[in-house]
């Protein structure tokens, strides 16, 4: 955290199998655009009339324009990943999820997941460049502006409906962090689980998860949901670094320190108008890479991340098309990161980081519509940052070099109007003036024009700007000048992007989409060293050095068939390049190609489903290449072929292909291995 033709392909280890097509006469579902397809049938696309191809039903986004819309209206590039297909093809977090979607990618260096999106990912961020959003509530931790897709997420993924991927400029609506985009995890409702459910799951490196989950719908309208699991991996009990490679240092293998464990509760209850929601999960990671200089294997090193949310939210639909929405939020987030320090003493030094936030948010929204063609939304936001504690010092001998408490508010203000132009054509265009009580105030529009030629075509035309406020760890940590100072001046990272968006749905099985976009960042926080003459020579700090430029194609198919035969591909396109140097971007692939295929086994109960992913190289902290990778998962999936129970059996990396990720500034491995071949294996019962 701180210091911190063939339908079907299934391939397992040793066996192939494959499945033709069954057609049902005149059968085929119809397509949801980036979603499931719907059990509403329709003639062959042979008999199918113009009016009929037009009728062909769309998914719905929430998180582009803080309302449920049609994707095709959204002033955005939206992929959304369901339940079903999570479950298919056997995800285990947000960050397997993510792994599937254009133009994203993520980067594990052994204590946490770091997410890249378009071409970029600066390390160190700690997923900042994004806003993770719970049911609409903002996770990105206060006092970091770092958001968890891993096991650290405060919902495990068997709580999550469906995942809402808003690529693009977000800052219009929701503020900070929406840089890159944004990211909403929809959790399950009671009705949707509508009993219990007990699962049980494990597999490699000695790991296994236990969940009990319980939701209901009653008469009366409420709702509840319930939900609560845990997880525990040895990890490897033994890790290679050639880095370390010393007789002092256990010959360079890191043993039995990659241990992990995590444990939630979710809750959620609904009522007329009203909804109750709260989370919290307890995170704890060992760091077995010797980071950030600490002594190497040794079992101290770790990271013990808590966070935790309340939300009460309100919202009325009035008779004249008023719709009232108001919302309180608290947040609560601590970090202990302990690092064992070598300090000429007999046994190591415990260095502390230890980080604590506490956040009340709240909100008050208006939408309206006018003269039927005018939707109009305002919105306040006050924060109130309760507390921001950052701590470090050293246990034995106690020294402490950092105590930094602060308080402060924040606000902002926001406008969006969608206009019905024409029957076929939708501009929407808005603004938030966000202030911040650490970097001052940041006005940032975004401004769409919606064409849809044909029922079948959509066009997207969008502009907008972003920014990324420094949070209070990049504005004041310090070490107390042992190697690192404060710099109050940082000022807020900006993005300016330009994107056209072509969404087609093909007849009755396919959807695709082609997007172009162009990025250009200024300010980019960047961790530099104090230049000779100054008194603080040699120190390192943070500061606003960097820019970057970003221009890529990212292009995606969709494709669904009678009996539950699924497929998804895509393709990436990026250039990223530094905007002084021209250097290639670190950890900035060029191509990514991925490709999921589904397909039933037995009766709509089995299903097997090949995952294919391929990312071109990458350059390093060091300027050298982290090499091209391409790694296949493969799961079976049933449910109610035995009643009440799902089954499914996973293998990652089948081929156990070799390959790393590249290493961050507080690493001295250039390139971080990953898991090899492993599987996982899970059982859910359904009362």
């Amino acid at each position: 955290m701180t210091k911190t033709g063939l339908a079907c392909l299934w391939v397992s280890a040793g066996f192939c199998l494959v499945q033709p097509v069954m057609a049902q006469d005149n059968l085929v579902p119809i397509l949801a655009t980036n979603g499931p397809a719907q059990t509403t049938t329709v003639k062959k696309l042979a008999h199918l009339s113009l009016e009929e191809l037009g009728a062909i039903q769309v998914d719905t986004v929430v998180g582009a324009s803080k309302h449920e819309q049609k994707v095709t209206e959204a002033p955005s590039s939206v992929t959304i990943i369901t339940r079903d297909e999570i479950q298919k093809a056997g995800y285990r977090t947000l960050a397997d999820v993510l792994d599937s979607v254009p133009g994203l990618y993520t980067r594990y260096d052994r204590s946490a997941s770091e997410l890249g999106v378009r071409g970029f990912d600066n390390p160190g961020d700690y997923n900042s460049s994004f806003l993770l959003l719970v049911d609409g509530h903002r996770m990105n931790v206060p006092l970091t502006g770092n958001a968890a897709i891993d096991r650290g997420l405060v919902v495990d993924v068997d709580s999550v409906e469906r995942v809402e991927i808003i690529r693009g400029p977000g800052a219009s609506l929701y503020g900070d962090n929406a840089f890159f985009g944004v990211i909403n995890v929809i959790t399950r409702r009671g009705g949707d689980v509508n009993g219990a459910e007990a699962s049980a799951s494990g597999g490699s490196l000695d790991s296994y998860d236990v969940r009990f989950s319980y939701g209901s719908k009653f008469t009366n309208g409420l709702e509840i949901m319930v939900s609560g699991s845990y997880y525990k991996s040895a990890g490897y009990p033994g890790l290679f670094y050639k880095e370390f490679n010393q007789p002092t240092n256990n010959n360079g293998i890191a043993s039995h320190v990659d241990s992990e464990r995590a444990d939630n509760l979710f809750s959620s209850v609904t009522w007329k108008d009203f909804t109750l929601e709260g989370a919290l999960v307890g995170h704890l990671k060992q760091v077995p890479t010797g980071s950030f200089g600490t002594v190497f294997n040794d079992p101290n090193n770790q990271l013990d991340d808590n966070q935790a949310f309340m939300d009460l939210k309100f919202e009325h639909q009035f008779d004249n098309d008023l719709k009232l929405m108001a919302r309180l939020g608290y947040d609560y987030a601590s970090s202990i990161g302990t690092y064992a320090g070598n300090l000429g003493l007999p046994s190591p030094v415990l260095n502390l980081d230890n980080f604590l936030s506490q956040r009340l948010t709240e909100d008050l929204e208006l939408r309206q519509t006018f003269f039927e063609k005018h939707t109009v939304t305002i919105g306040v936001q006050v924060v109130d940052n309760l507390e921001e504690l950052q701590r470090n010092y050293n246990v034995n001998p106690p020294v402490v070099f950092l105590d930094d408490r602060r308080h402060g508010f924040d606000y902002a203000f926001y406008l969006q109007e969608e206009y019905q132009v024409f029957s076929n054509l939708i501009f929407s265009g808005g603004v938030r003036y966000d202030d911040f009580y650490t970097v001052g105030s940041t006005v940032n529009p975004r401004l769409a024009l919606i064409y849809q030629p044909e029922k079948n075509t959509t066009l997207k035309f969008i502009y907008g700007t972003s920014f990324r406020a420094p949070s209070p760890y990049e504005l004041y940590y310090s070490d107390g000048g042992v190697t690192q100072i404060a710099n109050p001046q940082l000022k807020p990272e900006k993005i300016t992007t330009y994107e056209i968006i072509l969404e087609q749905q093909i007849g009755a099985h396919f959807s695709a989409s082609a997007s172009g976009y162009y990025n250009d960042i200024e300010n980019l926080i960047e961790t530099t060293t104090i230049a000779p003459g100054n008194p603080e020579e040699g120190l390192i700090q943070l500061q606003n050095l960097g820019s970057a430029k970003a221009a890529g194609l990212e292009l995606a198919l969709k494709g669904t068939w009678a009996g539950g035969y699924e497929a998804r591909a895509s393709y990436s396109l990026t250039e990223a390049r530094d905007g002084m140097t021209g250097a290639r971007l670190v950890d900035s692939p060029e191509h990514l190609a991925k490709l999921d295929l589904t397909a039933p086994l037995y009766q709509n109960k089995v299903f097997a489903t090949l995952e294919c992913q391929f990312m071109s190289d990458r350059v390093t902290l060091d300027g050298s290449e982290n090499p091209a990778y391409c790694t296949v998962n493969g799961t079976l999936f049933s449910r109610n072929l035995v009643k009440r129970v799902e089954v499914s059996a996973s293998i990652y990396n089948l081929f156990n292909t070799h390959y790393g990720d590249p290493g961050g500034p507080e690493h001295l491995q250039n390139i971080i291995q990953q898991n090899g071949r492993t599987f996982w294996l899970k059982l859910t019962y359904c009362f």
